[in-house]
């Protein structure tokens, strides 16, 4: 199902609007890789295992957006917006929040 944060899709009119459609998701953050997180921090480079947990819940997210989306008859999101919030006692968890609208193309 195609996702795009563009408001149409070029070759595909929109034949119906179905509504506002999410995913979210919230992970938690592992000790272990905060740990090494924050040694990487001091040494630089990149921390690949925090990189690897918000692609993941990037997708997740994607995944929930596009099977609301199903469910309502549509079979594309266009205007999705992605949004990242450190949530929870001491910033503990991470939520990733796709918005779109349900389409027919």
């Amino acid at each position: 199902m195609p996702v795009t944060t563009t408001p149409t899709m070029e070759g595909h009119p929109i034949q119906a609007y179905l509504g506002v459609v999410t995913g979210e998701v919230i992970v938690g953050a592992n000790l272990f890789r905060d740990m090494f997180a924050s040694i990487r921090d001091i040494v630089g480079g990149r921390a690949n295992s925090y990189e690897r947990v918000l692609a993941d819940a990037r997708r997740q997210a994607i995944e929930e957006l596009q099977a609301e989306c199903g469910s309502l008859g549509g079979n594309a999101v266009v205007g999705v917006d992605l949004d990242y919030e450190v949530i929870g006692k001491n910033g503990s968890m991470l939520m990733v929040s796709a918005t779109g609208t349900a389409v027919k193309i």
